[in-house]
């Protein structure tokens, strides 16, 4: 039985609300766990889609016949879309150790997904984490394992930035993988990548922890193709 006590968070595409899933009849056995609903294109805001969906496929011709006439069922279709990748982005990144939420199931347009934080309390994002320049370095440091992973596996983020980075007991956890993209498959993967390495950068260096963004992209880069 799942109860939902609250919201976490509301995005551009996405709100994510905290959900208790309890065996009924048996108090011991519960857990809480993050629920994100996406909105379909006509409620949310985010515009730039395309550039992300380059080099993916819907297979079901009736879906890609109504996403072209953008239709009803096309624009249920299109959130779906969002939340079947962020799954299977989940899943793939679990799979290779990467510190992502665990995945727990999908359906329609809701991801449900381990919840990171303390008692009924979210893991505050990177942005909202007040460190000293030694912390500071070791979380530089963690992000740039996650990107050198994600890059390993030809993959970049996409969207990679503070605010989609959580911290829980000194640990960097990666949220918001909807938009993940395949760095060769994709014509601006690339570029894309190169952008989440200057956002992290120019976000470190405006805490005076000076990182070069082209220096970690080539590092990247050497990851994926070396």
């Amino acid at each position: 039985m799942d109860t939902e006590l609250g919201i976490l968070k509301t995005g551009k595409e996405a709100d994510v609300f905290l959900i208790e899933r309890a065996v009924p009849g048996d108090a011991t056995q519960r857990t809480l766990l993050a629920a994100k609903r996406y909105r379909d294109s006509d409620h949310r805001s985010f515009q730039r889609s395309s550039t992300y969906t380059e080099g993916r496929r819907t297979r079901n011709t009736r879906d890609t016949r109504a996403l072209a006439k953008k239709s009803a069922h096309g624009r249920e279709v299109a959130a779906a879309q969002w939340s079947f990748a962020e799954f299977a982005a989940l899943s793939r990144m679990h799979e290779l150790g990467a510190p992502v939420p665990y995945p727990v199931q999908v359906s329609g347009t809701e991801i449900l997904m381990e919840f990171v934080g303390d008692g009924r309390t979210a893991a505050p994002r990177l942005a909202q984490v007040r460190a000293d320049a030694v912390d500071l370095a070791d979380l530089f440091a963690q992000i740039a394992d996650i990107m050198r992973l994600f890059a390993g596996a030809g993959f970049a983020h996409g969207d990679l930035s503070a605010y989609n980075l959580l911290v829980h007991d000194g640990r960097v956890r990666v949220i918001d993988l909807p938009q993940i993209v395949d760095t060769v498959a994709n014509p601006q993967g690339l570029d894309l990548l190169h952008r989440d390495c200057v956002n992290i950068c120019d976000w470190f260096g405006r805490r005076r922890l000076e990182r070069d963004p082209e220096e970690l992209f080539g590092d990247l880069l050497a990851a994926s193709f070396g």
